[in-house]
């Protein structure tokens, strides 16, 4: 018999239908593992390594026109930036993480083969006596390796973005001194201290553990080896960074959909560039993988930003 003044029991979760819903939905997150980000939505660290590789395969064939498109070709000042920066020397080995399409490896060989003919030209000033065949035989030599050993590896976990950085490359006639490696930032495959430089451009963003993919740049290259970082970050100047902002998410999207055909992509592209660590605490996030005389340098505002350290 029910006590006086109660009602019939209930059981205790239906009163609270909102504590049941979280209290499943907490439980379905400690089954997908630890949570994240994917531009402004919460997800678990596997679905957006899923999210992220479907945007860059939809992207891949664009790839490049949106960039052009997206930063008024403003990219490619940027990219010659770092690698005037980097300032390669015939023998430098590179790996260019997350450059699928090229466009850092092109340059690297570009500015080799102008370093390796300025050294010709001067070795033929300094020996004005040679004679017309020892002559010859200085070019031939530079025909037979005019990167002077120097070579480039492209490092991309995305499959359609290789693909379109091979086609590229044959295109324009790229082929000694550059391969094309399908790996994971997170996880490299490659041995350690190996190369002397590592370069990563508007792909650390994407990557889901950004400390472990420094701790991994950290242990490919040699002592003395160098990380350079072109990343968006975060603008400095109060009235342009409002300016930023309406460009970024009232008209990328749109681009992204009359170019691409993909808004969604690029919706999450501006989004991350929001959620990504502005240039002091990155500077950090490098110098705690072990990285020394970590300094940055903002390129239009702070629109973009160049890191740089050294593993000594």
């Amino acid at each position: 018999m029910a006590a006086a003044g109660l009602g019939p029991a209930r059981p205790l979760l239906t009163r609270r239908p909102g504590a049941l819903r979280a209290l499943f939905g907490l439980a379905r997150g400690f089954a997908a593992g630890p949570q994240t980000h994917f531009g402004f939505q919460n997800v678990s660290e596997e679905e957006r390594r899923e999210k992220i590789y479907q945007v860059f395969e939809n992207v891949a064939e664009k790839y490049d026109v949106m960039n052009d498109s997206m930063t008024l070709g403003i990219h490619r000042v940027w990219k010659d930036i770092l690698v005037h920066k980097m300032n390669p020397s015939p023998g430098t080995l590179l790996v260019d993480v997350a450059g699928g399409t090229g466009d850092i490896a092109f340059r690297f060989i570009n500015y080799v083969r102008s370093v390796r003919e300025r050294q010709l030209q001067q070795k033929l000033k300094r020996h004005q006596n040679l004679s017309w065949q020892e002559i010859a035989k200085s070019y031939e030599e530079e025909k037979v390796k005019p990167l002077g050993d120097s070579q480039v590896v492209v490092c991309d976990i995305n499959k359609e973005m290789l693909k379109v950085g091979k086609q590229r490359a044959q295109h324009l006639g790229y082929s000694e001194g550059l391969s094309w490696v399908l790996g994971n930032a997170e996880e490299l495959p490659f041995d350690d201290d190996k190369f002397d430089v590592y370069t990563i451009a508007f792909g650390i963003r994407n990557v889901t553990r950004i400390d472990l993919a420094l701790q991994e740049a950290y242990r490919v290259l040699k002592p003395g080896g160098r990380f350079l970082c072109l990343e968006f970050s975060q603008v400095s100047n109060p009235l342009l960074s409002r300016l930023y902002d309406l460009y970024s998410f009232q008209v990328i999207p749109v681009l992204g959909e009359i170019i691409a055909g993909d808004w969604k992509s690029y919706q999450y592209l501006v989004e991350s560039i929001r959620r990504f660590p502005p240039q002091e605490e990155l500077k950090e996030m490098i110098e705690d993988a072990g990285f020394f005389k970590v300094d940055y340098q903002n390129l239009s505002s702070g629109i973009v930003a160049i890191h740089s350290g050294f593993k000594l």
